[in-house]
């Protein structure tokens, strides 16, 4: 997936961050550039964050490939990049993306040049009253993450990180969107960009802390729902709808998630990971491992090792 990252003086690191590194992440994962992204300015000169991080430019946008995604970050200063030359170079860029993306700012740049046009769009909650007012032709909503067709708006930083790790789930897979929200403990992930869902259900969150506890002795999930006092099937469907799993999914990848931390970064031996993470012989954790991840555990060790 080609993404190119739209960058406006006084924008957010923070923001452009929670884009980056979950993608860096899953490529690491995955083994791969599943991902690839480009730094993109106005000009192509280097940019300068709000917290006065100077970067570095690919390339201007008018100069964009023809991209799965194009990202618009702009923090501060938006209605001084608000300019009739904006305007055209996001329509350009636009048509030269399949799905186009606001943050924090950026819808408010969208919007004026057009692209949020009868659409429904989020923007940065402090700007939410005068982006109403301003757009009338926009079916502003005080949400994180908004997705109408092919254009994605996005309120701020912290959701930035919830849309990034929606996208990899989408385009890499529910199994890698966990591994990358382990890494940056986020424990609050709206999987589906197009609604908000709120507070984590806490009945989720309490089978996920029990199953944690319960690597090296997998509890039965009809014993588990017992422990919650709710039945099977409630429990299935509260972890389909949270995280798109049943949760004897989410169970069996936690587990091998943490063999591959173990073989990765410690010097266990398989025989005594297989017993930690549950798994009745080092032959039936090795196919696991290449099942999921399509290699050896020995392969994923030397891998980690290999500068």
């Amino acid at each position: 997936m080609t993404i190119g990252l739209l960058l406006f003086d006084r924008f957010s690191n923070l923001c452009l961050a929670n884009c980056i590194e979950p993608l860096r992440a899953a490529n690491t994962l995955l083994g791969q550039r599943v991902f690839e992204w480009s730094i993109l300015t106005p000009d192509g000169h280097p940019t300068r964050s709000s917290s006065g991080l100077d970067i570095l430019a690919h390339g201007p946008v008018g100069q964009m490939r023809p991209s799965d995604y194009l990202f618009i970050l702009a923090s501060y200063d938006h209605e001084y990049h608000d300019t009739p030359a904006t305007r055209r170079l996001l329509r350009k860029a636009a048509r030269r993306s399949k799905v186009t993306v606001g943050f924090d700012a950026g819808p408010w740049l969208m919007a004026s040049a057009g692209l949020l046009e009868q659409r429904h769009a989020t923007v940065h909650r402090d700007l939410l009253p005068a982006f109403t007012e301003a757009f009338l032709n926009v079916q502003t909503e005080r949400r994180r993450i908004v997705r109408d067709g092919a254009v994605m708006t996005c309120a701020g930083a912290m959701s930035a990180l919830d849309l990034t790790l929606d996208l990899i789930a989408r385009h890499a897979g529910e199994a890698v969107r966990l591994d990358t929200r382990r890494l940056f403990l986020h424990e609050e992930p709206p999987l589906d960009g197009t609604r908000d869902l709120g507070q984590t259900d806490p009945l989720v969150r309490r089978a996920i802390d029990i199953m944690a506890d319960r690597f090296e002795r997998p509890i039965a999930l009809t014993d588990l729902a017992k422990l919650l006092s709710c039945q099977p099937r409630t429990l299935d469907r509260r972890f389909r709808a949270r995280l798109g799993a049943p949760p004897g999914q989410v169970y069996r990848h936690m587990r091998l998630s943490a063999a591959r931390s173990m073989i990765e970064d410690s010097r266990r031996s398989v025989t005594e990971i297989a017993l930690l993470c549950g798994y009745d012989s080092p032959a039936a954790l090795t196919r696991a491992i290449r099942r999921q991840y399509g290699v050896s555990p020995t392969a994923l060790r030397n891998a980690a090792r290999t500068p």
